[in-house]
């Protein structure tokens, strides 16, 4: 399995018990998806290993409590601290409307409904309070918020996404 063919889950934060069992943070609005995991990739030394999943419950709304196939120590537990949790793309449902997995909108071109096309999506940045459409306009880099009010159509046969920010928005990034 290759990381492009994953989706990054989470990453492990802590240790949870002296048996070996850990805790992750998850990446996802709704963790009871991945309450029942049988197994993960974990990304060890730039390498995905599969993991089996003895037992795994959620702990405290975006935490999963995981005991892992042969983790029975804290020692096992200490070598997967901060490592990071992958699972195949095939495994999430399709999604259709105006919902989309961020990784799917890699290359769609945005357009504003008044000002027109504004440029190709590069990323998503999540690190802030607001998720961010990271557009690049011939080098120029436009934010546009990730927001329901916002999107008004996503058409992945023409792989575009059809806004309507507030006026000005867009340009305060080419003035």
């Amino acid at each position: 399995m290759q990381l492009k063919d994953c989706f990054y889950l989470g990453k492990i934060i802590k240790k949870y018990s002296f048996k070996g069992e850990v805790l992750v943070k998850l990446d996802t609005d709704d963790p009871e998806m991945f309450k029942n995991l049988e197994s993960v990739f974990i990304s060890l030394r730039n390498n995905l290993i599969p993991f089996f999943v003895e037992s795994c419950k959620l702990h405290k709304s975006q935490l999963l409590r995981i005991k892992f196939e042969e983790v029975d120590t804290e020692e096992d537990a200490d070598a997967l601290l901060k490592a990071e949790l992958y699972l195949p793309l095939s495994i999430l449902p399709e999604l259709s409307g105006n919902k989309f997995y961020f990784h799917e909108i890699i290359g769609f071109t945005i357009i504003d409904e008044n000002f027109g096309e504004v440029g190709i999506i590069e990323s998503v940045n999540t690190s802030g309070a607001q998720e961010l459409f990271v557009i690049d306009r011939e080098g120029i880099e436009i934010l546009i918020p990730v927001n329901d009010e916002f999107i008004k159509n996503v058409d992945r046969a023409q792989q575009q996404i059809i806004v309507h920010t507030p006026e000005g928005l867009i340009d305060l990034y080419l003035e």
